[in-house]
């Protein structure tokens, strides 16, 4: 078996007949029509993650199938190289590939298991998360951009505010079509057609209401159409240095650069952590501080694990229900 259709192909025995599975290269030429299905059960991103992970082990000398001695070896060779996050994830491309190998799985091997535990015992540390954009610095954004005036100012301004009060992935924002856009008397709402938490693209509704003479989203799209006479196709495009908009939406890697730049412009502090997710995050964050209850912050975010946004709205009531400042409150009463 050469080491290409190692990597990323699956076979099955299916009625005595081969079926191959493209898992992120280019499969044998010769493949039945059922297989495209069996690829998109698994998302884009998740092929060409187990790709490069299987390909990392192979470039460090792993063979496949694997043993449990070998993947040993690697985990010990790398424990001070890659994250202990990183490491997991390797470990689960090697699984899968056996498993849909039909070879038995060697990560399930106690050694191994134990090894890990080690590795997150010994290596293990917080995971960097991008911090959440409050609404004061949202403010002082937008206000730097409508001070700025120009074509990309006007585009960012609409970006981060709908970004924002939408609670939108990057790859969600990008993707946004004229098409999706539908205006009412109580706001906005957008269709989003694929999401990350929507795998079987049934569609979501994300609905964003007026704003106020501070911050509203709705009046900063509508003046971005307006001013770049989009009426059809994706709503935030690349505009060129001769000030031409393109046909093209911005990339989604652009977004957090974008951003992280439109930060830095307006005296934000501390930029290293912002992102994108800054705007979801801050949305979540925001509403928490503001009174509205787990349910609503979910839908509004089309969150579907509570775990997550517990966690947002746990964040926002860090300093406003904090025991210790009860504390300094009675002392300062006593005195």
């Amino acid at each position: 078996m050469s080491k290409e259709n190692t990597v990323v192909v699956i076979t099955k025995e299916l009625d005595s007949q081969k079926e191959v599975v493209d898992l992120g290269i280019q499969p044998p030429a010769k493949h039945w029509s059922i297989s495209r299905y069996i690829e998109a059960a698994t998302s884009q991103n998740t092929r060409k993650a187990y790709r490069s992970d299987i390909a990392h082990y192979e470039s460090a000398g792993g063979m496949l199938p694997a043993s449990p001695g070998a993947i040993m070896n690697y985990l010990e060779n790398h424990a001070n190289k890659l994250s202990p996050r990183t490491l997991s994830r390797r470990l689960i491309a090697i699984r899968n590939w056996h498993v849909y190998q039909g070879f038995t799985d060697p990560t399930t091997h106690p050694s191994i298991q134990k090894t890990m535990q080690g590795i997150l015992r010994t290596h293990g540390k917080p995971k960097d998360k991008a911090r959440a954009i409050t609404l004061e610095e949202l403010t002082l954004i937008v206000n730097n951009l409508d001070n700025e005036g120009a074509l990309r100012a006007i585009r960012d301004a609409a970006l981060f505010q709908i970004g924002f009060f939408g609670a939108l992935r990057r790859s969600e924002i990008v993707t946004i079509q004229f098409e999706h856009l539908s205006w009412n008397k109580s706001g906005l709402e957008i269709i989003i057609p694929q999401s990350k938490t929507d795998q079987l693209n049934e569609g979501q509704h994300c609905a964003i209401p007026y704003g106020n003479d501070q911050l509203c989203p709705i009046r900063s799209l509508k003046t971005w159409l307006e001013y770049s006479e989009i009426d059809s196709g994706p709503i935030f495009r690349r505009i060129f240095q001769n000030k031409n908009i393109g046909s093209d939406a911005i990339t989604a890697h652009s977004v957090n650069a974008i951003l992280k730049a439109r930060a830095k412009e307006a005296g934000l502090g501390d930029i290293k952590n912002i992102s994108c997710h800054s705007l979801r995050r801050g949305l979540a964050t925001s509403a928490a501080l503001a009174g509205a209850p787990l349910h609503a912050i979910m839908r509004a975010g089309r969150w579907k694990q509570t775990n997550t946004v517990i966690e947002y709205m746990e964040e926002a009531d860090r300093f406003r229900e904090n025991a210790a400042d009860k504390v300094l409150q009675s002392i300062q009463k006593e005195s």
